[in-house]
């Protein structure tokens, strides 16, 4: 029995760890102008300085996931937590672009240890009467790191230049990892002694990496040929999981939770609509309107401040009525904030940023704690490490997508140039083009959110 001084403290220590890593992607979306001045890097370039995580994140987060139910959550967290400082010192001192996009792919295996395993702790820690409310709290440190982000990021790079961005991860990091070592006494472990599916995951890593790689390369002809490659072995891999007696994903178990499927799909389109969006305004904010980089990083930093604020506040309400509602609520509020961006123009006042960011904000806080809630709460604990896996691989998803529709307008209407001010108007139009497609894909999301079906009527699979 875990009693309260720990519970609290594995709180504390989740909450840390889900920190670090908005903070860091946050942040960064501030620096790429920097870095693409000392690297003279494209916006393409640039776009991978970012996607290099999502893809390493989305390719591990599964096989982690299920690697940490047989072995312990604990390990792999601390495991994760080491990884991702390592990378960050790696980062801040990378000599070139390449170096760079390298080390986030590092930091990607790092956060995907980490986000595997933090929810799923949480989430059996604390009971269904508590566990909103401590997801909440947990999901708020998320949105704190993206608050804290943009600005600090911008202090520290006018300040001290973008390297000082990765090290303050460094003392973060090892600060956390002490903690956990120390103070947490309980280990999860509940498919010991299964095999891992070591084939099932070498095939699905290699089968999520030629998709990721090929969506990130459309509209270039080779990424369909990448997208190919992976469709045609995905066959292979059910066949693999079917006849596998400890598999990777249990396909029978999770395809008739329908509250756990419709969640999924709901938790990847709301990142695929939103992630973006900070990428996008930093360059709209700092080359169209002439801001700073912490001063386009102070104003990046009213979405997540409200994030932060309701996310605990949803994740409570979640624990008191079906999450379906509060969640589908804060979908549409999300497509509100996203369809007022599509009206963007060089001349748009601040304060009509400022709002548009705040209502993003109240949107996406309101969606994120129940929906999360709702795929932890509809399975059985033995299936919470891939449970959380899923959920994260879901989130990685929609990142890569949103980075996608990002990179392709830019593709589509920048080509391989520089920003300089004379490519200023298709900058412009590549902004806006991106908000069209984040609104329609969200206006899908509040349906696939809806019809989730409930958790609090019993309906609890796997």
């Amino acid at each position: 029995m875990i009693d309260n001084r720990e519970k609290k403290l594995i709180l504390l220590v989740a909450s840390l760890s889900s920190f670090l890593v908005p903070y860091t992607g946050s942040s960064i979306t501030v620096a790429l102008p920097a870095m693409a001045a000392q690297f003279q890097a494209d916006a393409v370039t640039l776009g991978w300085i970012t996607s290099a995580y999502i893809i390493s994140a989305a390719i591990f987060i599964i096989p982690f996931g299920r690697y940490a139910d047989i072995i312990g959550r604990k390990r792999v967290f601390c495991g994760g937590l080491l990884v991702f400082t390592a990378a960050s010192l790696i980062s801040a001192v990378a000599p070139d672009a390449a170096t760079l996009i390298i080390a986030r792919f590092l930091q990607g295996i790092g956060g995907a240890m980490l986000f595997s395993t933090s929810v799923a702790i949480v989430t059996q820690v604390f009971g269904p009467g508590e566990r909103g409310a401590a997801l909440g709290i947990t999901i708020a440190t998320v949105y704190a790191g993206l608050s804290i982000g943009p600005f600090l990021g911008g202090i520290l790079t006018d300040g001290f230049g973008w390297p000082a961005i990765f090290l303050v991860n460094v003392p973060i990091g090892l600060a956390t990892l002490a903690l956990a070592l120390r103070g947490i006494t309980h280990e999860w472990a509940d498919a010991a002694g299964e095999p891992f599916d070591l084939g099932g995951a070498i095939m699905y890593s290699i089968m999520l990496f030629c998709f990721i790689f090929g969506m990130l390369m459309i509209p270039d002809m080779t990424g369909l040929a990448w997208i190919a490659v992976a469709l045609l072995g995905a066959p292979a891999f059910f066949w693999w999981e079917r006849k596998s007696t400890s598999p990777l994903i249990n396909f029978s178990v999770f395809s008739k939770n329908r509250t756990f499927v419709f969640s999924n799909i709901a938790a990847m389109i709301n990142y695929g609509a939103t992630f973006g969006v900070g990428v996008l305004l930093s360059l709209y904010l700092q080359y169209i309107q002439g801001f700073s980089a912490a001063s386009a990083g102070l104003i990046l930093v009213a979405q997540p401040l409200v994030q932060t604020v309701f996310s605990p506040i949803a994740g409570r309400l979640s624990d008191k009525t079906e999450p379906r509602v509060v969640a589908t609520i804060g979908m549409a509020i999300t497509a509100l904030g996203l369809c007022i961006f599509i009206f963007l123009t060089p001349q748009t006042p601040l304060i009509i940023i400022v709002v548009s960011l705040m209502i993003l904000g109240l949107g996406y806080g309101t969606f994120s704690p129940p929906n999360t809630n709702a795929i932890m709460s509809s399975v059985n604990k033995t299936h919470l490490g891939i449970a959380s896996g899923m959920n994260a691989t879901m989130r990685s998803f929609g990142q890569l997508l949103s980075m996608a529709i990002a990179m392709t307008c830019f593709a589509v209407f920048i080509g391989p140039a520089g920003i300089t001010p004379a490519i200023y108007p298709a900058l412009m139009t590549s902004v806006t083009v991106a908000f069209v497609v984040f609104f329609l894909l969200c206006i899908v999301g509040v349906g696939a959110s809806w019809v989730r079906g409930t958790i609090h009527g019993g309906n609890i699979k796997g």
